[in-house]
């Protein structure tokens, strides 16, 4: 039985220079449809063709290449990060919270490869 229930979601995400650009390049394409861009947090959303599936853009002046990061959604962050830590998965930093968006939460599996939890905060339940 496994420590956490994920939800039927799944953000990949990857680091680009320039969000808006690459959002049209993946809707030019592969077809992904623009969610939202929030500009503020320096992130972009876009569906993919899968069902339950996203791509997430982080914007970075250095883009590192081949580094994806699955972002798997839960519905409440603090008690699924507490339960894996309880179980010696280890985290990076404090879960940070964009208030009225999200909250997320990096660990590392045992060859510290990145992953990340995700609270979605714009809605209840």
């Amino acid at each position: 039985m496994p420590l956490v229930s994920l939800k039927n979601t799944i953000t990949l995400a990857i680091s680009v220079r320039d969000r808006h650009a690459s959002a049209d390049w993946y809707n030019d394409k592969l077809g992904f449809e623009l969610v939202h861009h929030i500009d503020e947090a320096g992130w972009s959303e876009l569906h993919t063709n899968v069902e339950g599936v996203t791509l997430g853009l982080g914007e970075q002046s250095e883009p590192s290449p081949g580094n994806s990061v699955p972002v798997f959604e839960v519905a409440d962050i603090a008690k699924a990060r507490g339960t894996l830590e309880a179980a010696g998965v280890k985290f990076d930093g404090d879960t940070d919270t964009i208030e009225g968006m999200v909250s997320t939460a990096t660990f590392y599996d045992p060859d510290m490869n990145a992953l990340m939890l995700a609270q979605d905060l714009t809605i209840s339940g």
